[in-house]
């Protein structure tokens, strides 16, 4: 059963954060202020769509990225607390991209005693080997790296791989999906993978990129860029960023607004039979 974490106290939240982590954060209101509302935003996902299980085990998957060191930071904040139940593994897969810097996250991840396992795969040339010159690498990459993260989650006997996709990603999955899949469907907070024994959890789907991004230089997170897929241009998804930034500048608070269209769902006013029974209306004139 998942427990809400809605029986601890909001107030908990205003307290200093007491992991190792955060010695070094900064003092000022304003970071404060982002910690919190990330902190509160992060809670929410965990409480709403039923994350935790106290006891169990997650991997954490972490890049090198923002978006993973600020979910890592986030669940260690909220662990320390006493507020999230669970075991945390923090896991880097190194996929053998050129110049990737291997020491970088093992001496950050050692500096503040966190638990975590590095594991090697070259998926790197995998994917280049198989793509032409080019082309798009994200899919087939992206896939090579979750099959070796179910499999380390099994190892390591987590019963979730915890990703850190924010508001952002799941916005631009759903209009990728509508302009070039033609359905309606985005980035879910959580869901069971085809073997039916790994959750994936994404505790961040509520918190803004950009805050995430204030979050990471704050907290001096030593960021390793991509190589691979992080290099391309002219990507779908690039596409759909630019449109969904140049909407914000237009009219501030339009992601939010549609990040919680995405959980307010009408089936009556859509146009898919399955999911609605519109031929079992009736009227009075028929």
């Amino acid at each position: 059963m998942s427990t809400l974490l809605s029986d601890a106290p909001r107030a908990d939240l205003d307290e200093p954060a007491s992991h190792p982590l955060f010695r070094d954060a900064p003092g000022s209101v304003e970071f404060n202020k982002l910690r919190k509302r990330l902190m509160r935003q992060t809670r929410e996902a965990i409480e709403k769509f039923g994350m935790v299980r106290p006891g169990d085990r997650w991997l954490v998957a972490i890049s090198g990225g923002k978006d993973s060191y600020g979910l890592l930071a986030l669940l260690l904040d909220l662990k320390s607390r006493g507020l999230l139940p669970v075991e945390l593994l923090a896991c880097n897969l190194d996929q053998g991209q050129p110049n990737f810097p291997k020491t970088i996250l093992p001496e950050w991840l050692n500096r503040y005693g966190i638990a975590h396992r590095i594991e090697y795969q070259d998926t790197y040339s995998i994917v280049t080997d198989k793509l032409k010159p080019g082309a798009t690498y994200c899919s087939l990459c992206s896939r090579l790296r979750r099959g070796h993260l179910y499999r380390i989650a099994r190892e390591e006997g987590c019963s979730a791989l915890v990703l850190g996709h924010h508001r952002e990603d799941s916005l631009e999955t759903f209009f990728m999906n509508l302009f070039h899949g033609g359905k309606l469907a985005a980035m879910p907070p959580r869901l069971l993978n085809d073997e039916g024994d790994v959750e994936v959890l994404r505790p961040l789907i509520y918190c803004a990129e950009p805050d995430l991004a204030r979050f990471a230089e704050a907290m001096a997170f030593p960021i390793i860029p991509c190589d691979l897929c992080g290099s391309q241009d002219g990507l779908e998804r690039n596409a759909m960023k630019a449109m969904l930034n140049e909407l914000e500048r237009k009219m501030p608070g339009r992601k939010d607004v549609m990040i919680r269209a995405l959980g307010t769902v009408r089936p009556s006013h859509l146009l898919d039979p399955e999911l609605f029974n519109f031929m079992g209306l009736g009227g009075q004139n028929r």
